[in-house]
Parts: structure tokens; C-alpha cells; sequence
């Protein structure tokens, strides 16, 4: 019998409990949703160790860099929209937003095939369908969670 069953359910109970935390810090928060991906990935994947040790580098890279692309770029351009009067928006002005934002969805498009070519030297393609599956899922339940902690507190005016 495999030592993975007896780490499957342990590892479940530690990501359970993880999701549970309320976290206040923004990096403290990104710091601990990395490590609850983390688990919840290395857990779906079944990764060796030596699958991991040479996953998970190249993998950090690319969540970095996506991070940077969606969070940093995109909420910048989404920003620059919300706060400028939209009516006053000129034409010129908004052909070159679409540009910026067609440049970063291609720039997020190679790093997933950047990805895909990279881990393609170390684990399958079934695992890297599988991560993509996973990433999905942990995306989905992550939400799940944040919008049940929302509801649970008082209504509060955002910025």
C-alpha cells in the first residue's frame, strides 16, 4: 500500500484548516495563498520528490511573472478606467488601452507556453492537463472561500 493515501487525507486536513485563516496583510495574504496552491497542487499532482524539486522552481517563476502580468499590469490599466471619467475617454485613448491590454494577455500567453515547454521535460502531459485542471480548481475553491468570509462580515464601503 502506498504512503501517498496516508498523506492524501493529512495533506487535505492541512490545506482545510489553511483556507480557514483569516488573513489581514496583503503580502502576508499572497504569501499564504501561495502555500495553500502550493499544497493543493503537490497534493492533486501526486509530484515525486524529484519531480518536485525541479517543478517547482520553473513553476515559481512562471506564477510570479503572471501574478506580475494580471495583478500589477492589468489592475493598473483596470485602475487608470475606473478613475478617469469614462465620457471624456477619447478614441485615440481607448485603441490604446486595447493595445496595452492585447500586449499583456500575449505576454500571459507565452509564459503558459513557456510553461508548458519547460515542464514538459519533467513531468507528463497528463500532469500538465492535470495542472491545469488543478489550478482551476484551487482558483474556484479560493474564491468560494474569500466570498463566504465576505458574507460572514458586516458590509463595508470599498475603495
Amino acid at each position: 500500500m502506498s504512503t501517498m493515501k496516508y498523506h492524501k487525507p493529512i495533506v487535505i486536513a492541512i490545506v482545510m484548516v489553511l483556507f480557514t485563516i483569516n488573513v489581514h496583510a496583503q503580502n502576508n495574504r499572497r504569501d499564504r495563498i501561495k502555500a495553500l496552491k502550493v499544497a493543493f497542487i503537490t497534493e492533486r499532482l501526486a509530484l515525486t520528490s524529484e519531480e518536485a524539486q525541479r517543478f517547482w522552481p520553473i513553476y515559481n517563476v512562471h506564477d510570479d511573472r503572471i501574478f506580475e502580468l494580471r495583478k500589477v499590469e492589468l489592475s493598473r490599466i483596470k485602475k487608470e478606467i475606473r478613475y478617469s471619467n469614462f465620457d471624456s475617454i477619447t478614441e485615440e485613448k481607448a485603441v490604446d488601452i486595447l493595445d496595452r491590454i492585447s500586449e499583456i494577455e500575449k505576454l500571459i500567453f507565452e509564459e503558459e507556453q513557456k510553461l508548458i515547454r519547460g515542464l514538459s521535460k519533467i513531468i507528463s502531459a497528463k500532469k500538465i492537463i492535470l495542472l491545469k485542471k488543478a489550478e482551476d480548481d484551487f482558483n474556484r475553491e479560493l474564491l468560494k472561500r474569500l466570498r463566504e468570509q465576505r458574507s460572514q462580515r458586516p458590509f463595508r464601503k470599498r475603495n
